[in-house]
């Protein structure tokens, strides 16, 4: 995982994009907000191991799903009436779909990933 991949996000409506479990979800204010909270999410082990603890049996859960980057980084910004948001990460789509799933549910879409 030493390959740092650039994958370009958009949101339709910040605002109401949340995910489904409370304790999880995203619960800011604009993108700057989103931006730091999802950044968090990559370079910190706390969302995982918040979600971990919430399954059946947290000590059958894979350790590999709560994988970190700790150098991964995170801009947003509004563009007409999307957010746009770039992640720089060497953590793979299904570790950043993981995050996003927490943090906004289904809400984002993916344009782009390209290597940084």
């Amino acid at each position: 995982m030493t390959n740092r991949t650039h994958y370009y996000l958009q949101i339709k409506d910040l605002l109401h994009a949340r995910g489904p479990e409370p304790t999880l979800r995203y619960e800011g204010a604009g993108p700057n907000d989103f931006a730091a909270a999802l950044q968090e999410a990559l370079r910190s082990p706390l969302l995982f191991q918040r979600w971990r603890a919430m399954q059946p049996d947290p000590d059958s859960v894979d350790e590999r799903l709560g994988i970190t980057d700790q150098l991964a980084t995170v801009s947003a910004k509004t563009v007409d009436l999307h957010t746009e948001v770039d992640v720089i990460s060497n953590l793979p789509m299904n570790i950043l779909r993981q995050r996003l799933s927490w943090l906004i549910g289904s809400e984002w879409q993916l344009h782009d990933v390209r290597p940084a």
